[in-house]
């Protein structure tokens, strides 16, 4: 077997990608979209009929072009979700906007919405995973959803603190990004690399496996945003790998042994503290660790950034 078969023994697959095509090549269990990897698909002439049929849909919903706008990134969103999930057995995820990461009030009416969408194109929510940033407010959002049996993924994850409070929050899943920790810390340091079992964005992930199996958590883990292919395979055993086509071609292409790295059993001599998951503790705790805050603010302006790159696009189009 290939390593892709083989991790899959261990952890399900994920595609981090919104291309339709690459998705029926890989057979993932599951997808996951955000607005970056929507941007590159809604400018590619084969999807152009889910974003025509999205732009009638906002048209049809307000006179006022702001609105319309709103109902078509909705729509759009939740188009690419439909057509993935035709394709793959399990779930789609499908982000609510990054600009509404610190407005748990409208993160909510927009979550409702997109489940509404979604149930109108037959789509039951049990295959749909609500999209938050990991803010207070996101994780606040997630609690009233999961209570609601609205499934939500906890995205832009850096701290434990957010990893604790979102699995007191009940959230379905957490999406630890191991490639952006990476990052930061390779420049903080000032090195070219680290060795797999060293990588701090793995070293992360590792931690919130065993704390979150320690005090018997049913959130999910779902190991995201890999710069390389020794980092996903350093995590086999992992509830769920979110990984990029180019690392899921490179790990096909690739006969070499992969074992499991991260066992139950990895947790027999590991003291580990509990930690508080009020409000106060988590924001104290992310403001003392200048990693997670920076990644945090960085990657919503990102995602934000790229909401408003999807929304020019459509404009061009006449809404």
């Amino acid at each position: 077997m290939n390593q892709l078969e083989q991790l899959r023994k261990f952890s399900t697959v994920v595609a981090d990608t919104g291309e339709i095509s690459a998705i029926r090549e890989y057979r993932p269990t599951d997808a996951t979209t955000n607005p970056t990897l929507l941007l590159a698909a809604a400018t590619s002439p084969e999807y152009t009929h889910l974003v025509d049929d999205a732009v009638r849909y906002g048209a049809s919903q307000s006179a006022d072009q702001a609105q319309r706008l709103d109902a078509t990134m909705d729509k759009l969103a939740v188009n690419f979700g439909t057509e993935i999930l035709k394709i793959i057995p399990g779930r789609v995820s499908t982000e609510v906007d990054a600009r509404l990461s610190f407005d748990a009030k409208t993160s909510l009416a927009k979550a409702h919405r997109l489940i509404s969408l979604y149930e109108k194109a037959g789509v039951g929510k049990e295959r749909v995973l609500i999209k938050l940033a990991a803010t207070w407010e996101g994780i606040e959002t997630a609690r009233i959803l999961e209570q609601e049996g609205i499934h939500c993924n906890m995205t832009l994850m850096f701290s434990l603190a957010q990893a604790v409070a979102c699995a007191e929050a009940k959230a379905t899943l957490i999406s630890p990004f191991v490639g952006r920790i990476y990052d930061w810390y390779k420049q903080h340091d000032g090195v070219a690399d680290y060795p797999a079992a060293q990588d701090p964005g793995v070293l992360f992930v590792t931690r919130v496996y065993a704390y979150f199996k320690k005090f018997g958590y049913t959130t999910e883990i779902m190991g995201a945003s890999f710069r390389k292919a020794s980092q996903v395979l350093e995590l086999a055993g992992c509830d769920l790998l979110t990984v990029a086509p180019s690392l899921l071609n490179e790990l096909r292409g690739n006969d070499a042994p992969v074992s499991q790295k991260l066992t139950v059993s990895m947790l027999e001599n590991q003291k580990i503290e509990r930690l508080l998951a009020d409000e106060k503790g988590f924001r104290w705790a992310m403001n003392e660790d200048a990693m997670a805050t920076e990644k945090l603010a960085d990657g919503i302006r990102r995602f934000a950034q790229d909401a408003r790159k999807l929304e020019s696009e459509l404009l061009k189009r006449g809404i």
